[in-house]
């Protein structure tokens, strides 16, 4: 048997050419010194991406801390929903919804006040338009089976009595209302003023210092908060009293709508939302308050949204067991609500009784075409 012998391994040569160099002393010290700052660039950008995601993560925190306190702002923390569940469901940005809209006398710490006033928007985000009904505060109505003022349902029974009392007045009962908001006087002001005020042509003028400080003449102008609700209040003064004052809260809320939607700088938005959860209580969500702003963007506010009370009317005849009413003309009610449900003009009154004119426009009611409108405010802003 023959024995192999291993191969005598050759002693390695000096190594040559670019080789040689690349091992050098010298490169070896270079080569070491560019690992060196590779490991320290690795680390710095660890160091900038950790930092990174501690900032997105920090500020998720805070929007969600935001996000949370804000949801529970606007409704009452919880105790909004628990006290409606009679709401139809709806798909808000996608589908015309009803949404019942209450001003109360309510003063911080009371928790029984009434529904100062009581107004039932339709809102189509598909179409871009609205319709804003008036219900006055007086109107007849049988909740419960004791017969009282409508107003008076939300001491009764609550946000969800006065949904009732409405969904039975408007519906015959049929549960259409979807949303619920609730603002009080107070809120109402710094809502305006948190928006940078609005601008209205009072088509009357305020002076009633009896019961309201602000005095306010006729014509285009720009109001803040105190003003705009001094406007909105008074009733005193005027012949049809409530009447014009549902009258001058719809314009109002136009004038406010078509602030936000149109005039509004879109990076104030999350702010406006926080400031309205501080005063408004409703079953809106966030994303759904966001949802319908974007949707009805653009909307021209002074012809696409229908403004009217409820055709009704109160005198001699209206008293009940010595207490004065508002009596409802029910036939005309039900035309009136098919039109509203349908996206049609509703052609309804702008005060007591019937109203045959057809002036059911924001921009009717303002008595101002759009052109006087923008001369004078550019005028009356100068001022």
């Amino acid at each position: 048997m023959s024995i192999r012998k291993k191969p005598v391994q050759q002693g390695r040569r000096p190594s040559t050419g670019a080789s040689s160099r690349l091992y050098s002393r010298e490169n070896v010290t270079r080569y070491s010194e560019r690992a060196r700052q590779r490991r320290r660039s690795r680390m710095i950008k660890r160091g900038v991406l950790g930092g990174v995601l501690a900032a997105l993560l920090v500020g998720a925190v805070g929007v969600g801390a935001w996000f949370m306190r804000v949801a529970g702002n606007l409704g009452g923390n919880g105790a909004l929903n628990f006290q409606l569940g009679i709401l139809n469901d709806s798909d808000v940005a996608r589908e015309p919804f009803y949404m019942l809209l209450l001003g109360t006398d309510g003063r911080p710490g009371e928790d029984v006040y009434r529904s100062d006033s009581i107004i039932l928007a339709r809102i189509d985000p598909t179409e871009k338009k609205a319709a804003l009904i008036s219900v006055p505060r007086d109107t007849m109505v049988v909740y419960n089976g004791e017969t009282m003022k409508i107003n008076a349902t939300h001491a009764a029974g609550g946000p969800e009595g006065v949904v009732q009392a409405v969904n039975d007045l408007c519906f015959n009962g049929e549960q259409k209302i979807s949303h619920y908001a609730e603002i009080n006087f107070e809120g109402m002001q710094q809502l305006i003023d948190a928006v940078g005020g609005i601008d209205i042509n009072a088509t009357e003028g305020v002076d009633d210092p009896e019961h309201l400080e602000i005095k306010i003449e006729p014509g285009f102008q720009h109001m803040d908060g105190a003003t705009a609700l001094t406007y909105a209040r008074c009733r005193y003064t005027y012949a049809d009293g409530d009447y014009t004052r549902m009258r001058h809260q719809r314009q109002v809320l136009g004038a406010l709508a078509g602030k936000i939607l149109n005039d509004l700088d879109p990076s104030k938005i999350m702010g406006t939302i926080e400031s309205m959860s501080q005063v408004v209580m409703t079953t809106l969500s966030v994303p759904d308050i966001v949802a319908v702003a974007n949707a009805m963007r653009g909307m021209d506010v002074e012809n696409d949204m229908y403004v009217a009370n409820i055709p009704s009317y109160a005198d001699d005849t209206t008293y009940v067991n010595g207490v004065s009413y508002v009596f409802v003309y029910e036939d005309q009610l039900a035309e009136m609500m098919t039109a509203i449900d349908a996206g049609e003009n509703p052609n309804g009154p702008q005060t007591s009784g019937t109203d045959e004119t057809g002036d059911s426009t924001l921009g009717d009611i303002s008595g101002a075409t759009d052109e006087d409108s923008a001369e004078d405010g550019s005028t009356a802003a100068s001022e």
